[in-house]
């Protein structure tokens, strides 16, 4: 019989590990906002060459995910979780050696893109999936609240950094910060799985009361999803094939990579040196910034809660009409002090910055089923997809303009086009779980009859 383990592997420690790993990862989606002043001044890179690296960096982020839910179930959350905190530490500390355009990309770009992506809402929705059976939106509101805790506790600390010492500082302070999770995150991030001879149910996702309520397939207390065989790689194509071929993929791809560029694409990459434009210090800019992460927290934890009780569509629907709105609308509040008009727009959009995870991913179980966390990978890579270009198409405008006021109109529009686009994802997911489920033999008719109505009483 083998030992007990020291820490128990109920749902929320497996949880509260999770998050950490999100918290630190999520520090490192700010950073390239603050580096694109400093990089023109100390380095000369044009302001283009940094948006190349921020491209390539969503690009990469968005395209490692579906793959690191696929590599998931063949290694396990710990060893990819960790993996991706070793990724993003690596990058950060070869950052403070750049001095070419090129290596921002490869090391800022590749290797912070590819350990931020496996520890992105991805990773939530699988830890999610895995681990919770009831309460699974407020959960998923949770984790992916704790990327933008990552954001808003480091963001003015980093701005502070970069401003007293150097933006290398920073970079070098982000790698220890990632050394300093991995072994909490060992620790705690396991699978959902009994030891051999135990009784007891430390190790049963919560929500689950029963055998009986085992997904069909399961023959042990295992999370992992039952007959993927082959390479990871292979898996997350695969899923990629058959959900490409069902409508509400492509919906909801198109709408998560407008969520993309209204996000990570124009706000944390552009609003900062887009507010020193109009005279506003970069120290404030990123306090605003906290301030939207702040904001961010409330938000996805109500959305998860809303998402258990009303129509995802609907919610993402006036989710996306509302971001667009308050788009439109910051030209007009930008200026060099902090207003109560500015400070309005920062919790609006704070409290519809993430919101639209939770429903994203309710969609994405609703239409298939157990790959919903490699479908919501590719998902999630249209998301990133959607950022990069913003990102890039940001600075090429601030070049050629000199302004970004046509990124945030152009971002508004977007957000009205999404609003339309997620009212049209069909509310029914048997299409979509039969494009991805194999067929099974059918049941003897007898053994899965039902009376068409219970007895009446008498």
């Amino acid at each position: 019989m083998r030992p007990y383990r020291k820490i128990p592997r109920s749902p929320w420690t497996v949880a509260a590990g999770a998050a950490l790993a999100i918290v630190t990862a999520g520090a490192f989606s700010t950073l390239a906002g603050l580096l694109v002043g400093p990089l023109h001044e100390d380095l000369g890179w044009s302001r283009a060459s940094v948006g190349l690296g921020s491209l390539v960096n969503m690009v990469v982020y968005g395209a490692s995910a579906p793959f690191a839910a696929a590599l998931m179930d063949r290694l396990g959350m710990r060893r990819v979780a960790v993996g991706a905190l070793c990724l993003v530490g690596a990058g950060a500390g070869l950052a403070t050696t750049m001095t070419a355009p090129w290596q921002f990309v490869l090391y800022w770009g590749v290797l912070v893109g590819l350990g931020t992506g496996a520890t992105a809402t991805t990773f939530a929705a699988t830890v999610t999936e895995r681990w919770f059976v009831a309460r699974r939106g407020l959960v998923t509101g949770l984790l992916t609240a704790a990327s933008v805790v990552g954001q808003f506790v480091f963001l003015p600390v980093l701005s502070w950094v970069i401003d007293t010492y150097s933006w290398r500082a920073a970079a070098a302070a982000l790698a220890l910060a990632a050394a300093g999770a991995l072994p909490v995150v060992w620790a705690a991030v396991r699978e959902p799985r009994k030891d051999p001879g135990r009784t007891d149910d430390t190790a049963r996702p919560a929500g689950r009361t029963d055998d009986t309520a085992r997904p069909a397939g399961r023959t042990d207390d295992t999370a992992r999803p039952a007959g993927r065989t082959g390479g990871a790689a292979r898996h997350a194509l695969r899923t990629l094939a058959r959900a490409a071929r069902t409508g509400p993929f492509w919906l909801l791809a198109g709408t998560f990579a407008v969520c993309g560029a209204s996000t990570n694409g124009v706000m944390w990459t552009h609003f900062a040196p887009a507010a020193h434009d109009h005279g506003m210090p970069v120290t404030v800019a990123a306090s605003l910034l906290s301030l939207i992460g702040i904001f961010n927290v409330a938000g996805t934890v109500a959305s998860g809660w809303l998402t258990d009780r009303a129509d995802p569509r609907r919610l993402l629907a006036v989710y996306y009409a509302l971001r667009g709105l308050t788009l439109l609308a910051l030209p007009l509040l930008l200026t060099s002090a902090v207003d109560a008009p500015l400070v309005a727009f920062t919790v609006v959009f704070g409290l519809l910055d993430v919101a639209t995870v939770p429903p994203t991913i309710a969609l994405c179980r609703a239409h298939y089923g157990a790959d919903a966390p490699v479908v919501f990978g590719w998902v999630s890579a249209a998301h990133q997809v959607g950022a990069g270009a913003v990102a890039f198409a940001g600075g090429v405008a601030r070049d050629a303009f000199g302004s970004y006021d046509p990124v945030w109109v152009g971002a508004g529009a977007l957000c009205a086009g999404a609003a339309l686009l997620a009212l049209t994802v069909r509310r029914s997911g048997q299409a979509g779980r039969e494009a991805l489920t194999p067929p099974v033999p059918a049941t003897p008719r007898r053994s899965r009859a039902l009376p068409a109505s219970p007895p009446p009483c008498r």
